[in-house]
């Protein structure tokens, strides 16, 4: 048996119908930029998350710069951010010129929230928070840092769409909550698109401004901005899957649990959750020591495995400037070393699943 790491078209299929419909009626409309379409998923996404507002965006990164641009911050700034994330938290400081401060990660995945409060100087402006693998970060003990110190909270949930803490969902706790629905996302679209919510009215006039050329009004541009803009037929793909974003959670969290019980294997550490977050899965993400031996096995048997993400963002080639080396974040480290993602999608059959536990039991 073959399995991949990820199948996207399985969901399409599930829905089919739903999505040629959603094309079509784009396709018909005449109109293909900032339309019904963007606007309509705007309202039904900023009501899914609980916020006020919602910009669409052409993806995750540039939600993640533009709102660092909106609140001012730039050259001779920090922010704080996981040692452990994806390059793309990192950049969305850098992109602006300001500089990444790591914090290294808990036994959950995401930051340390008991470390962020050490790593704040005089030149800190804001804390960015990422949701990592779909689990909700601690973000009781992040707001109550960030609320001592007049700080600005950025969320980067490109991988938590539906998680909650303490039933808050992400994305609802900063000034910003900033989504990437690139096709592997639970919310994913068919090709890049991204957004932005919040609760502030003049932040979310601020980003509107900057996805179109810092304009309001076609060929008045009252700042610099950029090209930005989440397209029609990608809002109106997103709307049909938000209708049914719920039940594909729920999917996943199913097969989470499968791997819960069914994995037996002592070489392995299996994800944690941490008390009053939940997570969305969008990785089931293990550790093993022998990592390298682990995926080799299971590939022999033709399961595919992936590496989220085998280089922190500190020791990147793209980031020697900023001085650090091997040995500064050891536990960001250590998962880089051990971290293995499991094959999870919308659809696997519970054959597939099986088939993937009895070889991880055997190894």
């Amino acid at each position: 048996m073959q399995i991949k790491s990820n199948v996207l078209d399985r969901q399409f299929y599930m829905y089919q119908s739903e999505y040629e419909d959603a094309a079509l009626r784009v396709l018909r409309s005449g109109w293909y930029v900032l339309g019904n379409e963007v606007k309509q998923f705007e309202e039904e996404f900023a009501s899914y998350t609980g916020r006020k507002y919602c910009v669409g965006l052409n993806s995750g990164l540039d939600a993640l710069t533009m709102s660092v641009r909106a609140l001012g911050i730039g050259r001779g700034d920090e922010v704080i951010v996981q040692a452990n994330t994806y390059i793309a938290t990192v950049l969305g400081v850098t992109e602006n010129g300001a500089t990444p401060v790591f914090v290294e990660p808990d036994e959950y995945f995401n930051i340390d929230a008991d470390k962020i409060e050490a790593a704040i100087t005089n030149r800190t402006k804001a804390i960015m928070i990422v949701h990592l693998y779909g689990q909700a970060g601690n973000m009781k003990k992040a707001v109550e840092t960030a609320q001592k110190y007049n700080l600005p909270i950025i969320e980067d949930c490109a991988q938590s769409h539906g998680a909650c803490f303490n039933g808050k969902m992400t994305g609802a706790f900063g000034i910003s909550g900033c989504f990437s629905f690139y096709p592997t996302k639970n919310l994913g679209a068919f090709g890049d698109a991204g957004a932005i919510v919040t609760d502030d009215e003049e932040f979310a006039d601020k980003i509107r401004m900057m996805r179109n050329y810092g304009s309001k009004v076609r060929y008045y541009n009252e700042i610099e901005g950029v090209n930005s803009r989440l397209d029609e037929l990608q809002a109106a793909l997103l709307r049909v899957k938000l209708s049914h974003i719920d039940e594909l959670n729920d999917e996943r969290k199913r097969l989470a649990q499968n791997y819960n019980a069914g994995i037996k294997n002592s070489k392995l550490k299996l994800p944690q959750i941490r008390e009053g977050a939940d997570s969305v899965f969008h990785q089931y993400v293990v550790l093993c020591e022998n990592r390298e031996e682990f995926q080799a096995f299971l590939e022999k048997h033709g399961i595919q495995t992936q590496i989220h993400y085998p280089v922190p963002p500190h020791l990147a080639e793209c980031y020697k400037h900023l001085g650090h080396k091997k040995g500064d974040f050891p536990i960001t480290e250590s998962y880089a070393d051990r971290v293995v993602s499991l094959p999870i999608y919308t659809g696997m059959t519970e054959a597939e699943q099986d088939y993937v536990i009895d070889k991880i039991n055997m190894f």
